[in-house]
């Protein structure tokens, strides 16, 4: 007779995870934790013992958007575990879904798992393989996030998150810079720094100085990008590495020049919110627009290809038509690449909900539209200008041969986040190009928001 004992199947896990990269980020580590105790995953309801739900909650829309989440996962699961930033409001979340297992709020790792655990117990133990398994990415392999911080020290008063997240706590640079390492061995092209603002990366920490290859390297925004400039890809390459959220304060001058020479990715997102004074101060946000347009002008002497992306809120309250069309000039004269707009929506908890002078629904509309319409005439115009251009064009995407065989492909320039900037729509592509690699592209044509063209020799 054997002795042999089989082992029960794994324990199921589902996951949907909404909002925000800093999310995603933190849906990565729950799953990566959860897998190294013994658990699997599956892609739909139906085969889960348990279903993660992890939520936004910066906008009413956004917390709508949770609740129906959570709503569907009970529908078609039942068994559902409630995390990320709306998990700070549990009772909100218990009352509409009073079937729900847990609640546990942003960032809380420790307690999903137990959560997980209790609710759907391990069967196989944590040590079944073993050999290591990397961490669980939810994007594709070529891109990966690199969250340096949590948290965030302002006071802006359209927002709840250091409500919902606290306060800033930047990781130790030694520990950022070796999974940034690790993700660019196992394939990682492209890596895109994320925190809640990148800028003050450190400063909670006095910017505590770590030993990294045999150097004392800083928790500071510029040492970041300086080392994560001197990893290089398995074929030898600089990995573009694009810096999101982050605020110009006086030191973002300092990471201009590593563009220049090709470190780091000639890209910033900067929030600015708005120009106009009067309604940056009611949004508790520092009033400096006119010194920004001179430092664009510098950034842009300095390297010519720099792409600034930015988002703006319309309708903020106490926001007159003349502080609108403050902000349309302001746009003019910064002719940013990329621009994302936001009509105000009141968030609970958040003081600019107390402002006077709300601004109506209707107008709020009418002004979206028409800043819109200007940064899209912006940003064609600026898209045009690089026809005939050849650029460097990381690929998402391969499609399949049409009738004729032509095999047509989706990538983005160095001036295209993922998800949030344009694309590069490439024609008659070779059927050895796979999603990351990186080639030259001869840009044949443009609208208001992407470029086409084919791959050059160049």
């Amino acid at each position: 007779m054997s002795n042999t004992t089989t082992l029960p199947d794994a324990k199921k896990v589902g996951m949907v995870s909404l909002g925000c990269p800093k999310a995603l980020v933190d849906s990565e580590r729950i799953l990566t934790r959860l897998r190294a105790d013994g658990y699997a995953f599956v892609a739909d309801y139906a085969g889960a013992d348990v279903v993660l739900v992890n939520t936004c909650g910066f906008l009413d829309s956004a917390k709508e958007e949770s609740l129906a989440a959570i709503g569907e996962a009970i529908a078609e699961n039942g068994r559902v575990i409630v995390t990320g930033c709306m998990g700070e409001e549990a009772d909100a979340i218990r009352a509409a879904h009073p079937q729900v297992l847990a609640v546990t709020g942003a960032h809380q790792y420790e307690q999903v798992v137990e959560a997980v655990h209790e609710h759907a117990p391990p069967s196989q133990g944590p040590f079944v393989d073993l050999i290591p398994q990397p961490d669980i990415k939810l994007t594709p392999r070529h891109y990966s996030y690199l969250k340096i911080s949590e948290g965030c020290n302002h006071s802006c008063s359209f927002c709840i998150i250091p409500d919902l997240r606290g306060k800033l706590a930047s990781r130790r640079i030694d520990a950022v810079l070796r999974e940034a390492e690790k993700l660019v061995a196992a394939g990682t092209k492209e890596l895109l720094v994320i925190s809640q603002d990148t800028s003050a990366y450190g400063v909670d920490t006095k910017h505590d100085p770590r030993q990294w290859k045999g150097r004392e390297v800083r928790a500071h925004m510029t040492d970041l990008a300086r080392e994560l400039g001197q990893l290089r890809t398995s074929d030898d390459r600089t990995p573009w590495v694009r810096l999101h959220y982050v605020y110009p304060y006086p030191h973002v001058d300092h990471v201009i020049p590593l563009m220049a020479e090709g470190l780091l990715t000639p890209y910033l997102d900067i929030p600015f919110q708005h120009a106009a004074p009067s309604v940056l101060k009611s949004m508790r946000r520092p009033a400096n627009e006119a010194k920004v347009l001179e430092r664009l002008t510098k950034w842009r002497d300095i390297c010519p290809d720099i792409a600034i992306r930015s988002s703006f809120v319309v309708g903020f309250p106490g926001e007159t038509e003349a502080d609108f069309q403050y902000l349309l000039e302001w746009l003019e004269e910064a002719q940013l690449d990329r621009v994302g707009a936001f009509r105000f929506e009141p968030v609970e908890g958040a003081r600019a909900n107390a402002l006077p002078n709300p601004v109506p629904e209707e107008v709020k509309e009418e002004r979206y539209a028409r800043l819109m319409e200007v940064t899209e005439r912006i940003s064609a115009a600026k898209l045009t200008a690089k026809v005939g251009r050849t650029l460097s064009v990381i690929i998402d995407e391969v499609g399949e041969p049409d009738e004729d065989g032509d095999i047509g492909a989706t990538g983005r320039s160095q001036a295209d986040a993922p998800e949030i900037d344009g694309a590069v729509y490439l024609r008659n592509v070779p059927e050895t190009l796979v999603p990351g690699d990186i080639v030259n592209v001869g840009i044949e044509d443009a609208d208001a928001h992407d470029l086409f063209g084919v791959i050059s020799d160049q």
